[in-house]
This record gives C-alpha cells, sequence and structure tokens, in this order.
C-alpha cells in the first residue's frame, strides 16, 4: 500500500505539479501517507483490542506443570539460591589456599625536627621527627606483594565448604522433591474437581429428566404426587451440588494456578493419563530410596560438617605460616634509579628490588578458649550422628507407612472402577422398574445417590493413589 502511494504522488508531480501551490502539494502527500499507514494502525489497533483471553487454553501436563512451579515458588527458589551459594563458599575457601597477589602504592611524609643531616648519598636535609624513616622526610612504597598462608585451620576449612556444599544440595533436593509431591496433589485434585463437576452436571441432568417422568406418570395416574415431590426435591438438591462443585474445581485451579502463573487466572487445562501408572515393587522402592534419600545424604553431611568444624577448631591450636615475598620500590623519592653515590665512577643507588618475610605465629596461651571451642565442635558433631541414625530410623519407617498407602490405594482402584460400573448399571435398572410401576422413587433416589458417590469415591481414590507415589518420591526419587 505504501509503494502504491508513492508511485500515486510519482506520477501525480510530472504530470500536475504546475497547476497547485506548494502547500496543495504537501497536503496530497500527507493524505497519501495516511492512506497507506492507515490499515496498518488499524489492524495494529484491533490486536491490542482484543481480549486476553480469547486465544485457546494453555494444556498443561503434569511435567510441564511441575517445571513451571519450580520457577515461581519462592521456598524452592530459596532452596536452589542457597546450593548456589554454597557452592561459592566451597569455591571461596579452596582459593584461600592458594597464594594471593596485590599492589601495594604508598606515599608517606614525616614531619622534620629542624636537625639537618647528611644521608649516605651525599643530600643535605634535616631530621624526621619519627626515626623510623631513616632520616628522610619522605617515602615512596610502590610493589607487588605476593602472599601464602599455611595452616591446618585452612585445610579443615575447605572440607566443611564441601561438606556444607553437599548438605545444601541436599536440602535443594528435599524442596524440589516436596514441591513435586504438591504440585502432583494438585495437579490430580484440580482433575479430580472437574471430573466431579462433570458428574455433578450429569446427576443434575438426570434429576431434571426423571422430574419429568413422575410428572408424566402423575398425568396418566400411574404414580402419586409424593413421587413429584421427592423428585423435586432430589433435582433442588443436585442443583446444590452442582454449584458446589462449580466452586470446588475453580479453587482448585486458582490453588495450582498460584504455583503454575503470574496471574492463577490465567485459562489453562490439564492433561493426564488416562490410567495410573503401575507401582514398582517394594525393593525396588528400598534400593532407590537407600541410594537416593536426600535426606540421608544431607544427615551424612551434616556430620562431615561437625566433623570438619572439629578438625577447624584443633587447627586454631597448631603453628601457621605466613610468606611473603615483596618487589619494587621502597626509597625516598619515586624512581628506578636514585641519585649519584660516587660522582666520580657514576655510581647510582638502585631503588628497584626485592624483600622477603616468614612469619610463623605459635599459640601459646588463650585462656582456654580454643581448647573450650574443640569441646563445643565435639558436642556438635556427637549431635550430627545422633540426628543421622534418627534419620536411618525414620526413613525406614516411612519408606514402610508410604509404601503400604501407595499399595492399599492402588488395589483399591480396580474396586472403585467396579464400584461405578455397577452403581451405573443399578441406576439403569432401577429406573426401568420405576418406568414399569416395580420400583418405588426412593429406590430411584437412593441408586442415584450410589452412583454420585461411586463416581466421586473413584476421583478420589485416584488422588489418593497419586498423592501417595508423589510421597514416595520424596524418599526415593524415582517414582
Amino acid at each position: 500500500m505504501y509503494a502504491f502511494g508513492v508511485m500515486a504522488w510519482n506520477r501525480f508531480r510530472c504530470r500536475s505539479l504546475p497547476r497547485f501551490s506548494f502547500l496543495s502539494r504537501w497536503g496530497i502527500l500527507l493524505f497519501l501517507l495516511a492512506a497507506a499507514l492507515a490499515p496498518r494502525g488499524q489492524a495494529q489497533g484491533n490486536a491490542a483490542a482484543a481480549p486476553a483471553g480469547a486465544s485457546a487454553p494453555v494444556v498443561i501436563t503434569l511435567d510441564e506443570a511441575i517445571r513451571l512451579a519450580e520457577k515461581n515458588e519462592p521456598g524452592y527458589a530459596a532452596a536452589k539460591a542457597n546450593s548456589q551459594s554454597a557452592a561459592l563458599d566451597r569455591s571461596i575457601a579452596r582459593a584461600s589456599l592458594l597464594p594471593s597477589a596485590r599492589l601495594l602504592n604508598q606515599d608517606i611524609y614525616v614531619q622534620l625536627n629542624g636537625i639537618p643531616s647528611q644521608d649516605g648519598e651525599g643530600v643535605s636535609a634535616d631530621y624526621p621527627k619519627f626515626v623510623s624513616y631513616d632520616a628522610r622526610p619522605w617515602e615512596y612504597i610502590a610493589q607487588g606483594v605476593a602472599e601464602e598462608s599455611l595452616s591446618f585451620g585452612a585445610v579443615a576449612g575447605v572440607h566443611r565448604a564441601d561438606a556444607a556444599a553437599a548438605m545444601a544440595r541436599a536440602e535443594q533436593e528435599i524442596a524440589r522433591r516436596g514441591l513435586v509431591a504438591a504440585v502432583t496433589s494438585l495437579f490430580y485434585s484440580s482433575i479430580a474437581a472437574n471430573h466431579k463437576l462433570a458428574v455433578a452436571t450429569q446427576a443434575r441432568e438426570e434429576a431434571a429428566a426423571f422430574t419429568r417422568l413422575t410428572q408424566e406418570r402423575e398425568q396418566k395416574r400411574e404414580a402419586a404426587h409424593a413421587d413429584v415431590v421427592k423428585a423435586e426435591l432430589m433435582e433442588q438438591q443436585r442443583s446444590r451440588d452442582l454449584e458446589d462443585a462449580r466452586v470446588a474445581a475453580e479453587r482448585a485451579r486458582l490453588d495450582l494456578g498460584v504455583l503454575l502463573f503470574a496471574d492463577p487466572r490465567t485459562g489453562y487445562t490439564l492433561k493426564a493419563p488416562a490410567t495410573a501408572a503401575a507401582l514398582e515393587s517394594k525393593e525396588a522402592v528400598e534400593q532407590a530410596a537407600a541410594g537416593n534419600n536426600p535426606e540421608l545424604k544431607g544427615a551424612l553431611a551434616a556430620v562431615a560438617v561437625s566433623q570438619a568444624d572439629v578438625k577447624a577448631a584443633w587447627g586454631a591450636m597448631l603453628p601457621n605460616a605466613v610468606l611473603s615475598v615483596n618487589y619494587g620500590i621502597d626509597a625516598n623519592e619515586f624512581a628506578v634509579n636514585g641519585p649519584l653515590v660516587d660522582p666520580t665512577a657514576g655510581i647510582r643507588a638502585h631503588n628497584l628490588g626485592y624483600s622477603t618475610m616468614v612469619t610463623v605465629n605459635l599459640p601459646v596461651w588463650d585462656w582456654l578458649s580454643n581448647q573450650h571451642k574443640v569441646k563445643q565442635s565435639e558436642i556438635r558433631r556427637e549431635a550430627a550422628r545422633v540426628a543421622l541414625t534418627n534419620t536411618q530410623r525414620r526413613l525406614i519407617a516411612q519408606l514402610e507407612e508410604m509404601y503400604s498407602e501407595a499399595r492399599a490405594a492402588r488395589d483399591q482402584l480396580t474396586s472403585l472402577d467396579a464400584s461405578v460400573a455397577t452403581a451405573s448399571e443399578s441406576l439403569h435398572l432401577t429406573k426401568l422398574r420405576y418406568e414399569g410401576g416395580e420400583a418405588t422413587v426412593l429406590e430411584v433416589v437412593d441408586a442415584e445417590n450410589a452412583y454420585v458417590t461411586a463416581e466421586n469415591a473413584r476421583e478420589d481414590g485416584r488422588v489418593r493413589y497419586e498423592a501417595a507415589r508423589a510421597a514416595l518420591q520424596t524418599l526415593t526419587g524415582t517414582m
């Protein structure tokens, strides 16, 4: 459209420009540009005015829900940040064992005391008031310094940082598996709430149809008015159940949406396998729990941290050494070479050089503070060992309990499916018997209630089984 407007303007300019004034030509040009840009601006306006909810709802699987929750859940984000920070602490501790380098630059002036002197370089000057500055008021220092510290405590610090990083990783994994269990429970609870809403809708429609049937039978004088009243009461109850199911489905959708999206009101649909996954054998679960349980790994890492604290406390009672090498200038003037020492021979003072220093510190007496620190670290080490044994015992008990729960929930799924089929068939036969005058309205109501109860129980059973499998994953990490 824009190209067409430019071509039209060129043709118009070649043929008709002499007939119009300057302002008229510019007015026509602006009109053509507006006509060329109008469709584009209109399309953009329509796109901006389109409602946000017009797009199709996002389809979310369980794996996708877990991935989104890991990005949005603050507890897991904090555990992940702690793990990353502990990994950096490990790098910092290792760097403390390596030599360090720095640049030292100083310019020192000392007040003079007025007593004249002549230094070794043949320069006359007054003495400084501070005797440590070799009779010159100025001192310039520009050096590169390399240092290395050697201590048993630094080595123990590296071991402690390694163990702390392992413990932080275990805590992150605990947080991740707990999040997986929570998301799994919310995921299948939302699916179950949607299924219960569908069941409530169907029950409401069947109740309305049954009310019409009783009214028709009453008109034909085949049923009493009491049957109509009972059917209307059941229909009213089904309407209330439908509203409750709708509210429960919306609540479950929002609860899961809080973990998945920035706006919990975002539209989405859940996609889950039609059948529940199989439960692994108990032997496989026990083997996975023994090798992949993060709580056990965290308890072991806590013992390693306490052991490193004991070593560090003992290291504070041992000697430590510091080696320092300096290279550069430490002179009364900022220059590589000083003035002539022997003018006849042309000998100059060389300011550029190096120095080395070795410092050994040997603790002698500290009022038993280091000994008390050793005792403190040993007490914490014993507490960590007790916590480790308790974690092992608790893991065994939790594994037995959770696997029994998952196995019972799995076995009940088949029974619940059979109950739904039986209740559906019973409802169908009872209605046929009522139409034939062989059953009462109370029997129809009881059959309807049994069918709805069986449907809801099956959905609750699926949620129970999936939640039990997710709880096992917190122990094994393989479910």
